[in-house]
């Protein structure tokens, strides 16, 4: 139980983490991000709905745009990703 708390924790950490590495890197996720963030809540799924895909939409968008622009650097980082992984597995 404890275990999975705390990689629940770090899952949710390094998502955080890249989102605002995103965030910071391109102005449209910045802008839709805001917009969603300063929107008053509703009462129906529907908008709510909306709301989370077009954030999954710009956000997919954004590491599209900057993963082909710098894919050496992508290549990189996540040879590295699975290889601290790795290595704090053991």
């Amino acid at each position: 139980m404890r275990r999975r708390f705390k990689d629940a924790v770090i899952s949710i950490l390094a998502l955080s983490v890249l989102l605002l590495m995103l965030m910071s890197v391109d102005p449209r996720l910045r802008d839709q991000i805001a917009t969603t963030v300063n929107t008053p809540p509703t009462s129906t799924i529907r908008t709510v709905t909306h709301q989370v895909q077009d954030v999954s939409k710009a956000v997919v968008g954004a590491a599209e745009d900057h993963s082909l622009a710098n894919a050496p650097m992508v290549i990189f980082g996540v040879a590295a990703t699975v290889l601290v992984v790795f290595m704090l597995r053991t």
